[in-house]
């Protein structure tokens, strides 16, 4: 049996580009940087959400979140907007370097899987679009089960759980700090991509990797345990 670890990898912005979301945003508010905002902003309520105990899907979420940022600058977000990104967030293209960066980690023989807010069935559309899907072992979702956003702890146990693999021998590798926070004070090692706009937080638990790409992640998690 393998002694590797087994690798869990954050889905949005961590391996699809989401970016490519930003003509709809430029659109409906007229200025750049909105779609920052408007993800950041799903990001606090996704777990304000968590922390007062209830739940909604996030895609549910996430055009709640936009109609609240339209009403805050008087523009009318209508449904039509908010499904056109539904269908866009389904599309996203992976980024240049993660094919062969997920190919590189699983020819070393790594186990992977996916681990994000989405339903299962938009992350699995999002993998097979963005040509990725046949790399991982499996998909784990919030919205199965737990019903609690990253970075609550139950999120990771239930991760563990289903895998009968200890935190030990987990890694997390993600682009956003929040989730390598979680990851990290549920006893997970971590890898910190750092994507435009994402940047460590010199507080809290530290990733043990971090790199401007997955390329340069993977090859340190090989690095560090392919024998």
């Amino acid at each position: 049996m393998s002694t590797l670890p087994v690798l869990v990898f954050d889905v949005n912005e961590t391996l699809l580009d989401l970016d490519a979301l930003a003509p709809h945003f430029d659109r409906l508010f007229g200025r750049s940087g909105v779609l920052r905002e408007w993800f950041a902003q799903l990001i606090l309520y996704s777990q304000a959400i968590t922390l007062t105990g209830d739940y909604v899907p996030f895609g549910d979420l996430g055009g709640a979140v936009l109609r609240m940022m339209g009403a805050t600058e008087g523009i009318h977000v209508p449904d039509s907007e908010i499904q056109a990104i539904k269908e866009a967030i389904a599309t996203m293209p992976a980024h240049a370097e993660v094919p062969a960066a997920l190919a590189r980690l699983r020819s070393a023989g790594f186990r992977m899987f996916t681990l994000t807010n989405n339903p299962k069935a938009t992350c699995e559309k999002q993998l097979r679009r963005a040509g990725i899907y046949h790399l991982f072992d499996g998909q784990f979702s919030i919205d199965e089960g737990v019903r609690r956003y990253k970075p609550a702890p139950e999120v990771y146990r239930a991760v563990e759980q289903a895998l009968g693999v200890p935190a030990g021998q987990l890694w997390l590798i993600a682009c956003h700090t929040w989730d390598v926070l979680g990851a990290s004070a549920a006893g997970w090692k971590t890898a910190l991509i750092l994507r435009p706009g994402n940047a460590p937080l010199r507080l809290g638990g530290q990733p043990l990797i971090s790199g401007v790409h997955l390329g340069e992640v993977a090859e340190e998690i090989c690095n560090r345990c392919v024998g």
